[in-house]
């Protein structure tokens, strides 16, 4: 395994309430680095709702899910936050007082003295498609997400779905795969028109196939797989050759791994004091809708209050030899300074 990621504050979930956490840690001098599930920076922002419109933020009379989420970028801009993008926390372990070993998905390590959870109401799962026994292959020859495209080279990959990830995968994969087939239950996509005149263009010349239909089951031996059977939508059965499946059916909202990490959870919910919002594990805070206490609103501009509040009780543990001095972004000439304005 590569050496740790040391840093301050390891904040998981890049969305509003992370990213203005960053700001706010930031004008502390505190680095940060910040782990997500998804594969864009904005958390349900940018996933969910890009284009709908938010009226609640204060000051903002109108703004969408990536405005915001663009607008926050450039306001932490000058404390160079480290995104780690389509990678899962998977485990927290306290080794100081303070500091927590934090494992990925990916088998990425951090250690950092402050931990943030900033998770939203879960991490987005990857929809599993109805094909009865595909469990034994997951991992192995199944598999969710790209997290190496090396890892499919040569391989006989089939890629079901009709979203921006199947046809961004079907043409990313495809000069490095011995062969890719493209299943879709119908021949109309909802993935950007240029990436499916594309796709459409390698399959008039011969450099891929595209199927209509529907996987029904699977065959291999020891979680290896060695074909589907294909439903057509003419009802006609027929097989699949492949011996790799890169299922794209959306993503489901779940509490995930967050169940593990040792902070006591009430109702799929994580309780926090509401002086720092810090869990039953000091040094582990957690900030946005995956924190529950009493009043909570569900509101991003709360999850900005939490995440002020936050940023003080998180120096302690950074600097607990540092004196903290409160200082207005208005009239401090250091805080300026750190922003790039003076």
């Amino acid at each position: 395994m590569s050496e740790a990621i040391k840093t301050d504050v390891l904040i998981i979930g890049a969305g509003p309430c992370g990213l203005f956490a960053v700001f706010e840690l930031g004008l502390l001098d505190m680095k940060v680095h910040l782990v997500d599930i998804l594969d864009k920076i904005g958390g349900q922002c940018a996933e969910l709702y890009p284009e709908k419109p938010i009226y609640d933020i204060p000051g903002i009379p109108f703004v969408t899910g990536q405005g915001l989420t663009d607008q926050l970028l450039e306001q932490i801009k000058p404390f160079n936050p480290t995104f780690h993008l389509n990678e899962m926390v998977e485990s927290i372990e306290k080794i100081g007082d303070p500091l927590f070993r934090v494992k990925t998905d990916a088998g990425k390590e951090f250690e950092a003295k402050v931990v943030v959870i900033s998770a939203g109401g879960g991490s987005f799962q990857p929809k599993r498609p109805p094909v009865p026994g595909i469990e034994a292959y997951e991992g192995t020859s199944v598999f969710y997400a790209v997290r190496k495209m090396e890892q499919f080279r040569d391989k006989n990959i089939l890629i079901v779905g009709g979203g921006d990830s199947a046809l961004d995968w079907t043409l990313n994969l495809h000069p490095i795969a011995k062969r890719i087939t493209l299943l879709h239950r119908r021949d109309d996509f909802r993935a950007a028109p240029h990436s499916v005149e594309q796709m459409r263009t390698l399959v008039a010349d011969g450099k891929m196939d595209l199927r209509i239909g529907q996987v029904t089951g699977l065959e291999g031996a020891n979680g290896q797989l060695s074909g589907a059977a294909l439903k057509g939508n003419d009802n006609a059965m027929s097989t699949i050759a492949c011996d790799t499946m890169l299922p794209f059916f959306g993503l489901t909202m779940k509490l995930g791994p967050v169940a593990n990490w040792g902070v006591a959870l009430e109702n799929n919910l994580v309780p926090v004091d509401t002086a720092a919002f810090e869990t039953n594990v000091s040094g582990i805070f957690a900030i946005g809708d995956i924190n529950t206490y009493p009043g909570k609103l569900k509101l991003i501009l709360s999850g900005f209050h939490e995440g002020a509040l936050m940023a003080q009780k998180a120096h302690r543990y950074v600097y607990p030899d540092k004196r903290l001095v409160f200082q207005y972004t208005t009239s401090s000439s250091s805080l300026q300074k750190k922003l790039g304005v003076n």
